[in-house]
């Protein structure tokens, strides 16, 4: 007999960028623990490949062409999202760009804006726009729902060349927590997640690369480069009614290379 509260039976998540990485990851293991899944991603191809693998999984999946950059987009998709689905219960922002120069001093402005266009603004329309439907079902009745900010430990450690990255992320764990704070009332949890090394379509090519095999590798004390895979469990947990008591919290994880 399994331990009920993780059923998310009747649940309803939403995971941007969930068509490929650390999003789908996640969207697999939500659909795996019963949830229905919608997935936003700015590739309509990708998307199609994600639903595909999902529902042959028998799991209930629509993906949605967003780029979380653009507020009307947001706001136009969340709308569309909760008229096919009903609901949402779990909403995790995971959509997000790199994006460094070759110093700070010659970071240029245009770069910057482009990264936290989408990886804070996107966060904040997407996190804005399900609070407000998280609150009118609240108020009808029918409290509830975890949102789920996917920064990174770039946000605490130091991040040369990569500012625009780091400090989306850095002030993510600011942005949840503040929503933790205010709507806790109607029975909404926000925590982010900080993941380490991951080896996805984006970092791959770097942490393939000789330098980050002999320099960084070493210095991980589980050995090896994180899975997607990995980050389902911590999804399925805060999606659940198991996490009711958990929330504005900043959780690594890195297999434990913050801490070595």
């Amino acid at each position: 007999m399994s331990y009920k509260p993780f059923d998310l039976t009747g649940k309803v998540a939403l995971v941007t960028g969930g068509n490929r990485g650390i999003g789908y990851g996640m969207a697999e293991a939500l659909g795996q623990s019963g949830a229905a899944i919608a997935i936003w991603g700015r590739g309509a191809e990708r998307n199609e490949e994600a639903i595909a693998k999902l529902t042959a999984q028998g799991i209930k999946a629509k993906g949605y062409v967003v780029d979380v950059a653009d507020e009307a987009a947001v706001i136009a998709a969340t709308a569309q999202t909760v008229a096919d689905f009903g609901r949402l219960d779990t909403v995790i922002a995971n959509a997000g760009i790199g994006g460094g120069a070759p110093s700070f001093a010659e970071f240029p402005t245009e770069q910057w804006r482009r990264v936290l266009a989408v990886d804070l603004d996107g966060v904040f329309w997407t996190f804005r726009e399900a609070c407000k439907h998280i609150v009118a079902r609240a108020k009808a009745g029918d409290p509830g729902g975890s949102l789920i900010a996917i920064s990174s430990v770039s946000a605490i450690h130091g991040a040369p060349r990569n500012q625009a990255y780091a400090s989306a992320k850095g002030a993510l764990t600011a942005m949840t927590k503040g929503i933790a704070m205010e709507y806790a009332r109607y029975g909404v949890r926000a925590n982010t997640i900080l993941p380490g090394w991951v080896h996805t379509e984006l970092a791959g090519p770097a942490l393939d690369s000789k330098g980050f095999q002999e320099k960084v590798l070493p210095r991980m004390p589980v050995r090896r480069w994180g899975d997607p895979a990995d980050f389902g469990g911590i999804a399925v947990y805060l999606a659940s009614d198991a996490s009711a008591f958990h929330t504005a919290d900043l959780i690594v994880i890195d297999g434990g290379y913050t801490a070595f």
